[in-house]
């Protein structure tokens, strides 16, 4: 009875063991990660990102030195529409979308200025432009082929040259639409297919940093470039009033002479100087006027401008804990129901082999007593007969 007792305390302690080591493998496959594949993508797309933006920045700052006031002003309108198309491009949920809406937006850039609407936008340093576009997309080719296999590098390169032809950029403010739904019909993928995690909860962590981090670092260059744009645009027409000092200088000049030469004129060329004098002050004093007027208005436009953009990055951050926050709950409730799924299980079977001993210890040597029972007193009849 004691060795039964014992081998039944180990038999449930095994039991108890194995649901255990259960409940962890189905605890730890029920947050699916993303395939090392597209978390290889997801991190040279983001590498990418630092070179894109030192290649657009350095060369938009050669146009910028120039005298031409509208290619200054395209220059800056380059680094803040290129970043923030590829801010757009290379945070998607996907990383596959990512990467191949980043591939398509590069090979739009490169065509745009060298084939396309933009061959003449920054006059004779267009050529500079279209040479950064293809070192760009030639480097984000090359990771690439480091991820892919030959012929899916070259079926994904076809894809996106035809894309790019077919879609090219038509201004400098680079309207677009995503690339990736494009490229799941060229591949014969559903959409229901295309994404099928999110990847496990310290990659989303890991993504949103990354996502908190790029707004960190780029939000201030682009406003300040914006707010250099419009100070390119305030309509300060600083000849104007280099013309008007010119003039008051020539005419102290002659003033000085006459007085100079003949005492008796002062009066009348008081009065001739007071009457030269009148327009002109006049003229300053309303273009002064109305350049405040229009350092106001920008002024007001950069404040409503820096509040949009503060609004719509607290929006983004509240969309983001909102995701995050829904995802931890879904896990949560998926760790509950499996948890007490398992102990429903081990609970049952715990159970059954309770009910299995107790029939072992106690039934069974009952009913092996009383056969030996009904055997020896058959035995003792035979022999009290013979």
């Amino acid at each position: 009875m004691r060795n039964l007792s014992s081998w039944g305390l180990v038999l449930c302690l095994s039991l108890l063991t194995s649901g255990c080591s259960l409940l962890e493998v189905k605890l730890e496959s029920g947050i699916e990660p993303l395939p090392q594949e597209q978390l290889s993508m997801r991190v040279f797309t983001r590498e990418y990102a630092s070179t894109f933006f030192a290649g657009v920045e350095q060369s938009a700052d050669v146009m910028l030195q120039s005298d031409d006031l509208l290619t200054r002003s395209n220059a800056l309108m380059w680094k803040i529409n290129a970043e923030q198309t590829l801010g757009q491009t290379i945070f998607q949920v996907s990383p596959v979308a990512a990467m191949i809406d980043t591939w398509a937006f590069t090979a739009q850039m490169a065509q745009f200025f060298e084939s396309g609407n933009g061959k003449a936008l920054f006059g004779e340093q267009t050529a500079l432009a279209a040479k950064t576009s293809q070192q760009l997309l030639a480097d984000y080719e090359r990771r690439m082929q480091g991820l892919m296999s030959k012929s899916d590098f070259a079926s994904n390169q076809q894809f996106i040259r035809e894309y790019a032809a077919a879609h090219p950029l038509f201004d400098i403010t680079f309207p677009r639409v995503s690339a990736f739904n494009d490229w799941l019909t060229f591949r014969n993928i559903g959409e229901f297919d295309a994404v099928t995690t999110f990847g496990s909860v310290p990659e989303v962590m890991s993504d949103m940093s990354d996502r908190m981090a790029m707004l960190a670092g780029q939000t201030p260059k682009i406003l300040g470039w914006k707010a250099e744009l419009f100070a390119l645009h305030s309509n300060i027409n600083s000849a104007e009033v280099q013309q008007t000092l010119k003039d008051i200088s020539e005419t102290s000049a002659k003033f000085q002479k006459l007085m100079a030469q003949s005492p008796q004129m002062m009066s009348e060329l008081a009065v001739d100087l007071r009457r030269e004098l009148t327009p002109l002050l006049t003229q300053l004093d309303a273009s002064a006027e109305r350049n405040l007027a229009q350092l106001s208005v920008e002024r007001q436009a950069l404040e409503k401008m820096v509040e949009r953009e503060r609004i719509a990055l607290e929006q983004m951050v509240d969309r983001e804990r909102q995701a995050v926050a829904k995802e931890a709950d879904a896990l949560v409730q998926r760790t509950v129901a499996q948890v007490f799924a398992e102990i429903t299980g081990v609970i049952k079977s715990l159970i059954l082999y309770i009910v299995l001993f107790l029939l072992v210890v106690f039934f069974a040597p009952l009913g092996l007593g009383v056969w030996l029972g009904k055997r020896i007193g058959l035995k003792q009849a035979g022999k009290a007969q013979q």
